[in-house]
């Protein structure tokens, strides 16, 4: 990389992920080329355990003093890189959420809901997009299902990932197997949004969770945890509820609510499709434009 960068004199580079914000800043560094950060989420928040502090933290703020500018994803990153020595520090709605396009795709809910299993119009139809691992804790809204004894109840998970197996053998286990079904990699995301009554996000760390905005355009009221860039958007009451990542019974209540007060869900998803325009893609292309047009400035090439 300091080959590359050596040889091509950019006028600057931009450093995406973990891995990549630590060797493209060092390499900066090594080549005297600006630099700026995005951070994606910081892997140490509130809440999060103590050994990503010790970690993650120290690396980021020794890093944040070889960056010109940091641009963040939610408030409490915003917050943390402020204390940073770093000369700029910026706060974007994530990498934006398409909301025109989601608005504009239209489904048979019925045929949907049929092609995804779903025979019943009575069937509550809860919905989780993510990759199967440990971080997006599908578990626990599984626990949470089975304890509420309620056929009705349906889980569809969309994703593909490491804990497949694990997850198979615990809805085997819990005789959830009518329930809740994994569907696996998916490329009609939203359609299957649109097929169900509520999005559930169970994450114990997010930057922000485009998945989650996602299901907000497409209508659905949320049930999420209560972590780190999730809170930006995702308020107790509003856009519908919010617990701590394990606490199966308080979502299994959540869960019961939505699915017995059908006016109050369908509130929360209409007031939704209107609030995540707050995080819509234009959005985020202006803030991006307005950062690059500063960094310019600073650094004139």
């Amino acid at each position: 990389l300091k080959a590359v960068m050596t040889a091509n004199r950019y006028h600057f580079v931009h450093c995406h992920s973990p891995i990549g914000g630590v060797v493209g800043r060092l390499v900066a560094r090594q080549t005297h080329t600006p630099c700026m950060y995005t951070a994606h989420g910081f892997h140490f928040f509130k809440g999060s355990p103590s050994l990503n502090w010790m970690l993650y933290y120290p690396v980021e703020r020794t890093l944040a003093r070889l960056t010109d500018t940091i641009v963040t994803i939610n408030e409490e990153d915003f917050s943390r890189a402020q204390t940073f020595k770093t000369s700029h520090t910026f706060r974007i709605p994530g990498i934006g959420v398409d909301t025109k396009r989601i608005e504009a795709i239209t489904i048979d809910r019925t045929l949907k809901r049929k092609s995804l299993g779903i025979d019943s119009d009575t069937d509550f139809v809860l919905l989780s997009v993510g990759e199967l691992n440990e971080n997006k804790n599908h578990e626990t809204i599984i626990r949470a299902i089975a304890s509420l004894k309620e056929p009705t109840l349906r889980y569809l998970i969309a994703g593909t990932g490491d804990n497949n197996d694990h997850l198979e053998r615990l809805i085997r286990e819990l005789g959830l197997e009518r329930q809740v079904t994994l569907l696996g990699f998916r490329d009609d995301v939203i359609e299957v949004m649109k097929a169900s009554d509520c999005f559930v996000f169970p994450s114990k760390r997010e930057g922000l969770g485009m998945a989650a905005l996602e299901a907000m355009a497409a209508g659905l009221p949320l049930i999420t945890s209560n972590v780190h860039g999730i809170n930006d958007y995702s308020i107790d009451g509003v856009t519908g509820y919010k617990c701590s990542p394990e606490d199966a019974s308080g979502f299994a209540r959540a869960i019961r609510t939505m699915q017995l007060d059908f006016d109050l869900s369908h509130q929360m998803g209409l007031h939704n499709s209107e609030s995540v325009k707050a995080f819509d893609v234009d959005r985020s292309k202006t803030e991006m434009r307005r950062i690059y047009s500063q960094f310019l400035q600073d650094k004139p090439t």
